[in-house]
């Protein structure tokens, strides 16, 4: 009987512990909302205008990301020494100057541009690629091949075969574009499936970057990481108006793309023919300062200056001069040389065309049917278009993809002749050439022009790279 009571004390304690615990109020471990609208939130009255945006990006992400893609390749890439040096026993362990190579994976984006399965990227993503891989929104991984490629605006087209019905992105007009406006950039930043970033359009017209050969960057703060490349930068109407392509390593908030415009001309020849032809002039240009303007009598600093002439070439025919100005193309006033560049580029070859020069105090109206590129280069001979193997003991190759996406231009010195004038001058295996005589060396047959020129001066001036620090060397060509 005593213990019977114990027991019924001990459960009556019990239930006056938990009885007092009940009656105090433990901490809340988080408040949920019953809103239907916005009567319960904490912000009642969300302005229209802001809830519009938030909906108008929605909906444009869900319309327009099943067209982006993410592309994974593997490539064979030449290995190039880091920029310190090894010691002897590192040529022996790579079997000396035998070049050694090694496979690569690479990732980046891309969009379906029709229903044939036909898909715009970078060139840069799918360059030197072994294998392409295609990874569609609903997960399917299809073979990629490529169906042309231009490394001159960095643009390419490859080709998917599918059994379903592929959606397609919708090409907007680049042309439009102002500063300030939305700007949407989707794609596979560091492996991140279809990331969305938003942004502003910051600049348009960005060139002399030294990144290609063709450029009229749009500028946007809308981030654009490593595997953005090739993706989509779209409008507030989901129109793609352009081709994310490469990032100032040394700053946040500045990213490149390529005009869609740019881009349509020449996905329409990669389509077709699998190349691109573009215009030529046939001339050899210089930029107008503001001591020519001056010194020529022309009221501003823009157009290109005529410092030679090719023989036998549109120019020529049309009755261009060594030192003229020209200051427009069928209406279009020229700004600088790069501009000029661009814009013959884009002509279709065989069109006729109003040159307009200023010469001798007087603007001058000449008739001239644009040439092709290519041809005038395949005439020159192999020269304008691949480096000598080893120019004052040293060679050279490109930039390897992740340099040039990071917006680096250049060569890399892949080997240095210990006997050779690069190597007396100073020169080092793993230096990134930037310039000679103060042109920018944008690529290798850009390299080569230069170097051409250089041995026809007798010097060469050449702006290295090397770590973080910048230094000119001079060498003698002769």
């Amino acid at each position: 009987m005593k213990g019977f009571r114990s027991i019924t004390c001990l459960l009556a304690l019990l239930t006056l512990i938990v009885s007092s615990g009940c009656e105090k109020k433990e901490g809340v471990l988080y408040y949920e909302s019953n809103r239907k609208g916005s009567a319960d939130a904490p912000v009642k009255d969300v302005p229209k205008d802001i809830m519009a945006t938030q909906q108008a990006f929605t909906a444009l992400v869900k319309q327009v990301t099943p067209s982006v893609v993410n592309i994974s390749t593997i490539s064979k890439k030449k290995l190039v020494q880091p920029l310190f040096q090894f010691s002897p026993f590192f040529d022996d362990f790579f079997n000396g100057n035998q070049p050694q190579y090694r496979r690569d994976n690479s990732l980046g984006s891309g969009f379906i541009v029709n229903r044939d399965g036909y898909i715009l990227t970078n060139d840069h993503v799918i360059r030197d690629a072994e294998t392409i891989k295609v990874k569609l929104s609903n997960d399917t991984v299809l073979p990629g091949k490529v169906v042309g490629r231009d490394p001159k605006t960095d643009i390419a087209v490859i080709k998917i075969d599918s059994k379903e019905p592929l959606p397609v992105a919708v090409l907007g007009d680049s042309s439009k574009l102002q500063v300030g406006q939305w700007a949407i950039a989707i794609g596979n930043p560091f492996g991140l499936d279809r990331t969305v970033t938003v942004g502003v359009v910051s600049a348009t017209g960005r060139s002399n970057m030294g990144i290609e050969t063709y450029e009229d960057f749009i500028q946007t703060d809308a981030s654009i990481n490593p595997g953005n490349s090739g993706g989509p930068l779209l409008n507030i109407h989901g129109e793609v108006v352009g081709i994310n392509t490469a990032i100032v390593a040394s700053g946040q908030g500045i990213g490149f793309a390529i005009p869609i415009n740019m881009a349509k001309q020449v996905v329409a020849q990669l389509i077709s023919k699998g190349t691109v032809s573009r215009g030529w002039l046939g001339v050899s240009i210089q930029p107008v300062t503001e001591e020519i303007a001056a010194s020529f009598g022309l009221k501003k600093a823009a157009g290109a200056l005529v410092n030679e002439i090719i023989g036998g070439s549109p120019a020529a025919k049309a009755g261009i001069r060594q030192g003229d100005i020209i200051i427009a193309i069928n209406g279009r006033e020229i700004k600088d040389v790069s501009h000029l560049q661009r814009l013959v580029g884009e002509v279709p070859v065989g069109t006729r065309v109003e040159v307009k020069v200023f010469r001798e105090g007087k603007e001058v109206k000449l008739p001239l049917v644009i040439g092709n590129a290519e041809s005038a280069a395949a005439k020159q001979g192999k020269t304008d278009q691949a480096p000598p193997a080893m120019w004052l003991g040293m060679s050279v190759e490109e930039l390897p993809r992740e340099m040039r996406a990071s917006g680096i231009s250049g060569v890399i010195i892949t080997g240095v002749d210990p006997e050779g004038s690069a190597a007396q001058a100073g020169l080092q295996q793993g230096d990134i050439i930037v310039s000679i005589n103060r042109k920018k060396v944008a690529s290798l047959a850009e390299y080569a022009r230069l170097v051409a020129e250089s041995e026809k001066k007798g010097s060469a001036v050449l702006l290295v790279k090397r770590g973080n620090a910048s230094i000119y060397f001079v060498l003698k060509t002769r």
